[in-house]
């Protein structure tokens, strides 16, 4: 199987990063509402709730794009993957 271009993995690697941020930080805004304790109606949805949105904005994003760019939504996997020699150094910066 040939490995897709360059251009085609870091606009996959955009694409799930922003859903990420869009997803999992979006959520914590609801989560604040929580917090809030003189509010007699609590509506957010909580630490589970948050963790939930996380969670499942990298398991959709995984199963989207996963295939075009490996899904290394965080730098840290993308250094891991490369130290393990599963990941070509020179695509790192990138």
């Amino acid at each position: 199987m040939q490995t897709p271009a360059l251009t085609h993995r870091l606009g996959a690697e955009a694409l799930g990063t922003f859903w990420l941020v869009f997803g999992g930080c979006g959520s914590a805004i609801f989560a604040a509402h929580f917090m809030h304790a003189s509010d007699p109606v609590n509506m957010g949805i909580g630490f589970l709730g948050v963790a939930l949105a996380f969670g499942l904005t990298v398991l959709t994003m995984a199963y989207a794009v996963g295939h075009v760019s490996g899904g290394h939504f965080n730098p840290a996997v993308t250094i891991g993957c490369a130290v393990a020699k599963r990941f070509p150094w020179k695509d790192v910066p990138a």
